[in-house]
């Protein structure tokens, strides 16, 4: 008999570095006020790396504190997918080097980029690895410092980013030695589906002005803001109207929607055009800023710690990131 195999979340945890910039601090150095940066972009503060604080260092300690979450050991962990646009080096992937933190020494680790959407895009990957039935735990983590690429007298981008890590486990559900996925109700818990897409045309509306290959620099984060936005709307609500149609759902039988958290614009005008209350949208933008790949898995674990997010609950996770790329996760947490 062949077994039905299903990914579920059975823990989430985070890191941010412990330094604090906020909009007061920034308007002491650019040509901005707390008052222009909260109402363009809802943003108050974001964390800092400390200097020599690596991303694999965030991604190491929000693993751990999810590890710890989900009763799981490192000795446990079968695959290590780490989300980021800023590794520690060209190579080795950074997965390697969270692998070695942790003392995780079976199976595989390695990066996945897709910039925003990278946690997203390695959920997906982890997902299909287990209904592949290759693997039975996976921690996939989105981490980033993106203090170290933005431009920091452009202040059009560096008000809008931060540092930080999250990190969830999957384990495999209804597979053999995997667990039983403990239903609510009639509903199974865990991925229902994935949907990833991305567009190469626009490319230069969000790009890094460097790399290995072309100026042999790190290079600096240049965006077009009012195009980002325009895509990141309608792209949000289409891949958010595709999860849910696809699973014969309708959006309002969505529980919570974890978007990317980008810009507080982005976060409202989504749940405007899905026909959505706020009060459904998660949003950690104001206290964290855009750390990226490292949004979501953020703010997973806030809305987990909280109480919000609870057992049975329809969750839609959705990203867009520089690519373009895009994509979204639906699952029942």
């Amino acid at each position: 008999m062949m077994l039905h195999l299903s990914s579920q979340i059975i823990g989430c945890g985070s890191y941010l570095p412990e330094r604090i910039l906020t909009n007061a601090e920034l308007a002491q150095q650019l040509e901005t006020s707390d008052e222009w940066i909260m109402a363009r972009t809802g943003i108050r503060q974001r964390h800092i790396a400390a200097e020599g604080e690596l991303t694999s260092d965030l991604a190491t300690s929000a693993a751990e504190r999810a590890l710890v979450n989900a009763g799981v050991t490192a000795a446990e962990v079968d695959l290590i997918i780490v989300a980021t646009s800023t590794p520690d080096d060209t190579f080795p992937a950074t997965a390697t080097r969270v692998q070695a933190k942790l003392g995780s020494t079976r199976g595989a680790a390695f990066d996945l980029q897709a910039v925003c959407s990278g946690f997203v895009f390695a959920l997906a990957t982890a997902n299909n690895f287990i209904r592949a039935g290759q693997v039975q735990t996976v921690l996939v983590i989105g981490a980033e410092t993106y203090s170290r690429i933005v431009d920091w007298s452009d202040r059009g981008t560096c008000v809008l980013f931060g540092d930080g890590a999250g990190a969830v486990v999957l384990r495999a559900a209804n597979g053999a030695g995997g667990e039983t996925a403990a239903p609510v109700g009639n509903r199974a818990r865990g991925i229902l589906s994935t949907h990833l897409h991305s567009d190469g045309r626009f490319r230069d509306i969000l790009y890094v002005d460097g790399g290995p290959s072309s100026t042999q620099s790190v290079g600096h984060l240049r965006m077009s803001g009012k195009e980002v936005f325009r895509h990141a709307i309608a792209s949000l609500t289409a891949v958010a109207e595709e999860a849910v149609a696809a699973n014969d759902l309708k959006l309002t039988d969505l529980d919570w929607i974890v978007p990317h958290q980008a810009n507080i614009r982005i976060l409202d005008g989504v749940g405007r055009k899905l026909g959505l209350p706020a009060e459904k949208v998660i949003a950690t933008v104001d206290r964290h800023a855009n750390t990226s790949a490292a949004s979501i898995p953020l703010a997973l674990d806030v809305a987990s710690s909280d109480g919000r997010l609870k057992a049975g609950d329809l969750v839609l996770m959705e990203a867009i990131g520089g690519g373009l790329t895009w994509g979204a996760v639906l699952a029942r947490w």
